[in-house]
This record gives C-alpha cells, structure tokens and sequence, in this order.
C-alpha cells in the first residue's frame, strides 16, 4: 500500500498482483478505482474513476463505489422528498443516499490487505439520524476480487433503523469494439419495482431474469426478494465476467435489493448496486432492518472477476 498526492489531499493504492484499487478513506470511505493489468498487456478498469478539475466534484464524481448510509436513495415523509420519520414519529431531513458519502471518516485500520474507517457524523447528519451508534466500512482486497462490509454497531438505548447499500460504477463496456448490447445480466430475482415520485414502489409486473444491458427498461430498476446471492454480469464476445454476491448466505433476506441503473446511452459505466432494501424503507417497510441495543449487524458484498 501506497499514499498517493491526489486534488487537495492523500489517497491510498493497494497493488495485490495484477490488480490496483486506489480509494480515500476518509473522504466517505470511497473505493475510487480498480484496475487490472493482464500478463499479455492489456489492462481493464472493472471499477472506473473519472477526471476531477477540483475536489468539489469528488462527492458526486460519477465514479467509485459511493456508500449509502444510513438508507438509499430518496426517502420520503407522507409524500416530502429527502425526509423521514424517525421511530419516535419526528421528521428529519436525509439527504439523498443518506449521510456517509459526503461525511469524514477516520482510519481504524489500514494495512497491505485493505482499510477499516469509522464514519465521523457532524452536526447535520446527527439531525437527520440522531442515534448513538458506531459505522464501519470495511475493505479487504484480493487480485481478483473485493469484500466490502458495512457495520453498524448500536450505542444507543433503542433500536436503530437502517438500510444501506452500495453505488458501484462499473467500466462497460470493457472490452474495445463492444456495446451494451454485448452484455447480459443475470439477476435472481422473484419481484421487481420503481420508486414512485410520491415514495412508494410500484412493481414491474414483466421482467426477465436474464436479459441484455442495453434493454432500456432496466435503467433505474429494484429487484428484490433474490432467489440467489449471485448477480452475474458477462460480456457476449469473450464470456469474460464481473460477480457480484450480495450477502453471506446462499439465499439472502428477501428484503435485499440489486438496483441496475446508468446515466444516459453512451455513460461510460452501467451501475449495479446492492441494497439492504429498496428506496424509501422507513416509510415502504420494505428492506428495513434493525439493529438492536448492543448488537452489530453487518452487510457485505463481494465483487469478483
């Protein structure tokens, strides 16, 4: 592991053989890049970075794997945006995808295998989830493969609600001379839905469970209740492959969701993201979770190729 000077501060790059992952941990705890060489000399982006100008872009940079914490996406209260009600019944601002990915972290660990950095909640982000609490992400980097695990631990004397999730921006088309249309996804799930614009989910009555990334109907699509942890992504023309498993169990909590969305046709990334439920939870229900006074509960995804 390396610092590297990068925009207005220090980042870090891990080379574990072939593979280089570059992230800042302490700014949102965000893996930026990861990148393999291959023995024959050619190199491939699985996680892409864009260029910055300035570090005022880092936040909303296209790019990296942006944590969504303490829920994902918009949340609503009886039908106002970027709000929720709270346990007790109190409306609170949350930003979109929560608090985390704009936040400070500080480095618990750091070592030739990855990190673990502490989320450092300011006064705004102790406004809108106002427990007491401890979130750990943590990275663990392999050659051909990454463990990311999101930890909350409950200090507090309630139950703490939450539904994080993850933002990867993967590099597609990988391969030079291909489109979208060279791709297909495989996604087990039993139901799929859209997040309405007053908050609640309305289901996609027709999916398919595998089907072609150039299908425009997957852009900002939920699937949920998985029938398996594996969500497969593969290019036609050399069955090479990027694995996303979501949890640690064969079959995941049903209220665990995969959301496939990119920013227009010809975007450089198609996004295939892992929730701990679908948007809005606190007012849906759907893919809420608790962690409970004293304990810590954890979700964790592994990306490989």
């Amino acid at each position: 592991m390396e610092e590297v000077e990068y925009l207005d501060g220090v980042i870090r790059r891990w080379q574990i053989g072939g593979s280089s992952f570059l992230a800042w941990p302490e700014r949102g705890a965000r893996l930026m890049n990861w990148n393999i060489a291959y023995a024959d000399g050619t190199f491939r982006d699985i996680i892409r970075w864009p260029e910055l100008d300035d570090s005022s872009q880092f936040i909303k940079a296209r790019g990296g794997n942006p944590i969504l914490f303490p829920f994902s996406a918009r949340t609503f209260d009886s039908g106002v945006i970027h709000y929720w009600k709270d346990p007790s019944g109190t409306s609170r601002p949350m930003p979109m995808h929560g608090v985390a990915r704009q936040g400070s972290f500080e480095l618990g660990r750091i070592d030739a295998t990855g990190f673990m950095a502490r989320f450092l909640p300011d006064l705004k982000a102790k406004q809108s989830f106002p427990f007491e609490y401890d979130f750990d992400v943590v990275y663990r980097f392999e050659e051909k493969e990454l463990i990311v695990e999101l930890r909350l631990t409950n200090r507090d004397k309630q139950p703490i609600p939450w539904s994080p999730g993850h933002h990867f921006y993967f590099a597609l088309p990988w391969i030079d001379g291909t489109s979208r249309k060279d791709y297909k996804i495989v996604l087990p799930a039993q139901k799929a839905c859209r997040h309405a614009a007053d908050g609640s989910l309305y289901h996609v009555t027709s999916f398919r469970n595998e089907d072609s990334l150039a299908n425009p109907e997957l852009v900002d699509r939920i699937h949920y209740e998985l029938s398996a942890s594996i969500v497969t992504c593969e290019c036609l023309a050399d069955a090479s492959k990027v694995e996303i498993e979501v949890g640690t169990n064969l079959s995941p909590d049903p209220g665990y969701a995969v959301v496939t969305w990119t920013e227009a046709d010809d975007s450089p990334f198609f996004c295939i993201e892992p929730w701990m439920g679908p948007p809005n939870s606190p007012e849906n229900k759907v893919g809420l979770h608790f962690v409970h006074p004293g304990e810590t509960k954890a979700f964790s995804v592994a990306v490989r190729i």
